[in-house]
């Protein structure tokens, strides 16, 4: 990404982020990118090894991103984690709700215990992660919440359909979330990405035969990088994104169904 020269946003210098599932992939862009502007960056994972190595190479940044350990399963858990964040760092200005698992299935094998495994891995804790930060986000002047979605649901891909539930369902919460929210200044919105090149996805899913495959359906062959994502949630969460709520941005180089 040398080649590209991505904006400051002035206005997110000093304040406190929040991501979950930031310890790898495009979780670890949104760290990098936030921690890159001056903000105040806390993330979540389960993932202690790679988290600690994110950390370790901002140690010499304005504010070293701070990494907390967390099954976002647990939702005591969590709600304990944001009020840990909000003591340490101030309200949170910034919510990325990231954290997901798109492990493949085959819809005869889904069992109940794995369905329910699959909602609260990929949905229930967008919404309780919203609802902890929001009275503390209303009474600092507002704020951000981005969700994450998935272009997986809009293709109609069939071997996964515990996961693409919970990103269908997670554009409808931010809907209701946008409405509910922005009477106390808080946009919500939710970014669609499409194939991402992540490690992660490079080294499981992404041979040659598929990035043929996805070139010739998106508009724009090549590849979509985490730090693009990472770009428009800066911009999302910013002031120049201070009229944007209640809408889907789509960064999957125009793929077609």
């Amino acid at each position: 990404m040398d080649k590209f020269k991505f904006p400051i946003f002035p206005d997110l210098k000093d304040k406190t982020v929040l991501i979950t599932g930031g310890g790898s992939g495009i979780g670890a862009s949104f760290v990098e990118a936030f921690a890159n502007q001056g903000c105040r960056v806390a993330f979540v994972d389960i993932q202690k090894k790679s988290s600690e190595e994110l950390v370790h190479s901002y140690a010499s940044a304005d504010h070293t991103p701070m990494f907390m350990h967390c099954d976002l399963s647990n939702i005591t858990a969590l709600k304990k984690t944001v009020k840990q964040v909000e003591k340490d760092l101030g309200a949170v200005r910034v919510l990325i709700n990231n954290a997901a698992n798109d492990q493949r299935h085959e819809p005869e094998d889904v069992t109940p215990e794995y369905w329910e495994e699959r909602l609260k891995l990929n949905l229930n804790h967008y919404f309780f992660a919203s609802q902890a930060v929001q009275p503390e986000m209303a009474k600092a002047g507002g704020g951000a919440i981005i969700n994450l979605g998935s272009c997986s649901w809009h293709m109609a891909l069939e071997f996964m359909p515990a996961y693409t539930t919970a990103k269908a369902a997670i554009e409808g919460l931010t809907q209701s979330l946008a409405r509910a929210y922005g009477k106390h200044q808080i946009r919500v919105n939710c970014i669609i990405p499409g194939q991402i090149w992540t490690p992660r996805q490079m080294r499981d899913i992404l041979t040659p035969e598929y990035e043929q495959f996805m070139n010739e359906k998106q508009c724009i062959p090549g590849r979509i990088l985490p730090e693009d994502v990472a770009q428009l949630a800066l911009f999302l969460g910013s002031d120049s994104g201070r009229m944007c709520t209640r809408r889907n941005y789509y960064i999957d180089a125009g793929i077609g169904a």
